[in-house]
């Protein structure tokens, strides 16, 4: 039993400064949420508002979110929260997505939407807390 080397855990390699870690999948499907979350609500903006109404909602729901995203959300957000106010923040926009859909009579891609973005978020996320 003594000859058995000695193995202990190490911890992940760190990016030289001024680089990034490389994008995985979960990466990668992150963002394509985040860009169908904004999209279903411009979406819902001009197709569920009559004609004046549709350009305000159409143009400022996307907006309102993507600006939510950018304070608390994004990699450089501007605000520097707690990783559980980040998580809420995030899944206030996948919920806003969600609710567009049901209100559209699409129910079923609303439920796939926020199943998908919910179980997405939580593998990202894990995955900054390791």
């Amino acid at each position: 039993m003594s000859e058995l080397p000695r193995v202990a855990p190490q911890a992940p390699a760190e990016p030289a400064p001024g680089t990034r870690a490389p994008l995985s999948g979960i990466d990668i499907l992150a963002f394509v949420c985040e860009l169908f979350a904004f999209a279903t609500l411009a979406i819902w903006g001009f197709a569920s508002w009559p004609f004046p109404w549709n350009i305000v909602a159409g143009i400022g729901a996307p907006l309102a979110a993507i600006l939510v995203w950018a304070l608390f959300v994004s990699p450089r957000a501007v605000f520097a929260v707690h990783p559980f106010v980040r998580g809420a923040v995030e899944l206030l926009v996948y919920v806003s997505a969600t609710i567009a859909w049901w209100a559209m009579g699409q129910a079923w891609i609303g439920l796939a939407f926020g199943v998908i973005a919910v179980t997405t978020g939580v593998f990202a996320g894990r995955r900054r807390f390791a």
